[in-house]
């Protein structure tokens, strides 16, 4: 006995949400340049790790961004702890649809298939179809958008998404104004927020 509510459409950011991106970064960083500062987890400020490693030195931009457009980057890419899991029980909710909204590199040339094979590899094709890949986020039209950047903006000024800040290394520190909400990790309730959304 299905409800005659609308579903709920729920969008999950891919990199930092699903798959560890700065973890990822961070060990090919340190295992292709070794004698290079660097720039650890637990210092990652602001979304940009490519503008961070600018600040440290302005040649290491350049460094960093290597590591992320090379072949294979994003098909390594561990999956974040209870990301699976969540995902293929969000899938099967009542009443909920499920998309993975994704923002490809500008240099996009290995990134592209990457993600599309990770998320067969990890998610299964079932998950394949629920991809949407789009550099603006704010005119995909949904109820709730689980995202590790703290500001999201595009052409559309008013989203129709509430945007829960998922929590990664680079957004610890942001404070979050009211009536803004943030998911900690995979572990915290998210279903919670699911069924808050699903009331209003």
């Amino acid at each position: 006995m299905g409800s005659a509510a609308r579903p709920l459409r729920v969008l999950v950011d891919m990199d930092g949400v699903l798959a560890d991106f700065e973890g990822a970064v961070l060990r090919e960083f340190r295992a292709r340049f070794p004698a290079e500062p660097r720039v650890e987890l637990a210092e990652r400020r602001g979304f940009s790790v490519r503008e961070q490693y600018r600040q440290l030195r302005e040649d290491l931009e350049a460094k960093v961004a290597s590591v992320y457009e090379s072949p294979g980057f994003f098909l390594k890419l561990d999956p974040v702890p209870g990301a699976l899991e969540a995902m293929k029980e969000m899938i099967h909710m009542q009443d909920t649809q499920v998309f993975i909204c994704t923002s490809p590199l500008r240099k996009y040339e290995h990134c592209i298939v990457e993600k599309y094979k990770w998320v067969e590899r990890h998610l299964g094709p079932e998950f394949v179809e629920r991809i949407i890949l789009t550099r603006d986020k704010t005119v995909v039209a949904a109820d709730l958008l689980f995202d590790d950047k703290d500001t999201i903006q595009g052409a559309e000024p008013n989203p129709s998404w509430e945007h829960i800040l998922f929590t990664c290394c680079h957004n610890r520190h942001v404070q979050l104004p009211a009536p803004r909400r943030r998911l900690l990790s995979w572990a915290d309730d998210w279903k919670a927020i699911l069924e808050s959304k699903r009331r209003q």
